[in-house]
């Protein structure tokens, strides 16, 4: 089968929360409050588990942190989301996401190299 995706996408484990979640050109976020687990990184975006059934094409603000000295805060917009067994596998991508925080995950990803 033929790899899709853009960019390497390696395991990443961590969490973080959701508060709301927004669309262009609507004028209220959609309250959410949501604690995800995030299963995988790439440079383009990340794979995670929710419990809560988030929709497509609709964008958060969330702080990643990759280790103690390396974080950054981003917006990310779900591209994909599928029904499991226990929630939701979401995908999101980051969007307009600065080079020079595009390195830290370069950085994380080529530890999988050594």
């Amino acid at each position: 089968m033929d790899e899709k995706r853009r960019s390497r996408r390696v395991p990443f484990n961590s969490k973080i929360s959701i508060e709301s979640l927004f669309r262009s050109g609507e004028q209220e976020p959609i309250k959410i409050n949501a604690d995800i687990i995030i299963t995988n990184i790439s440079k383009t975006g990340i794979g995670f588990i929710s419990e809560v059934d988030l929709p497509v094409n609709h964008f958060f603000n969330s702080k990643i942190v990759i280790d103690d000295e390396r974080m950054f805060y981003c917006v990310l917009k779900i591209v994909r989301n599928k029904k499991i067994n226990k929630g939701y596998q979401i995908g999101a991508e980051f969007v307009g996401l600065a080079e020079v925080l595009g390195h830290h995950i370069d950085d994380y990803i080529g530890e999988f190299d050594e």
